[in-house]
């Protein structure tokens, strides 16, 4: 009864050890894998046309919502351009809402940040050389070590701001709010100005500043502050 399937089963083996032994099939198998070598090579070789791609649609959702308010896409197109550490020189998101925005280390010379919404935002190392922030809201946000010279902070809310290590030489600062920032270690002596800006609380003033401060009309009483 069993004799057909042992038949056909010996047929099977008598099959497979027949292609087994065919050269075409060794070409064949070859040939796969040479064509996933060519389409690893073409897709490399077009890496960079994707990234242009890619950096471009970034640029147009920056540019297509420039002098709006609310986010738009801004935050994702600018943390993306930026972690592939393109230059955002000149970039304009006034009035944008970028709450919790990640830039470390961004270049954002002649950016600018007017009215921008950037509460809770990561800015370490930035350089905002020459930057309108004026009136922005940077409250709770990471600015250690960023570059402010020559930059525009006047009106600005830094409360509660981290700037541990920043540089404001030349920095405007006028009416700015910097209760309970902490100001560990900033470069401040060549501040251009910082009339009607409130220090209540500062944390770590480095020696010497609240005096000069206070003498070019800075208020240390809070009298001008929201901060909590």
């Amino acid at each position: 009864m069993l004799c057909p399937f042992a038949a056909v089963e010996w047929c099977f083996d008598w099959l497979a050890f027949v292609l087994s032994r065919w050269a075409f099939l060794e070409v064949l198998e070859y040939l796969g894998s040479f064509s996933i070598l060519i389409a690893v090579i073409f897709y490399f070789s077009e890496s960079g046309d994707r990234l242009k791609q890619k950096h471009y649609q970034a640029w147009q959702v920056i540019n297509t919502a420039q002098g709006k308010g609310g986010s738009g896409g801004r935050i994702e197109a600018l943390q993306e351009l930026n972690a592939d550490r393109v230059p955002l020189v000149g970039v304009d998101v006034s009035s944008a809402f970028l709450q919790g925005v990640h830039l470390p280390r961004a270049q954002m010379v002649r950016s600018n940040l007017n009215a921008v919404d950037a509460r809770n935002s990561d800015f370490h190392g930035t350089n905002f050389m020459a930057a309108n922030l004026k009136a922005g809201n940077f409250r709770a946000g990471n600015l250690s070590g960023a570059k402010f010279e020559d930059a525009d902070l006047s009106g600005t809310d830094l409360c509660s701001a981290n700037l541990t290590g920043a540089t404001l030489d030349g920095a405007n600062l006028d009416a700015s709010d910097l209760g309970h920032a902490d100001l560990n270690n900033i470069k401040w002596e060549k501040i251009k100005s910082i009339r009607g800006a409130s220090l209540e609380k500062v944390r770590n003033p480095p020696a010497g500043f609240l005096d000069w401060a206070a003498q070019h009309g800075a208020d240390l009483t809070g009298a001008h502050s929201d901060c909590q």
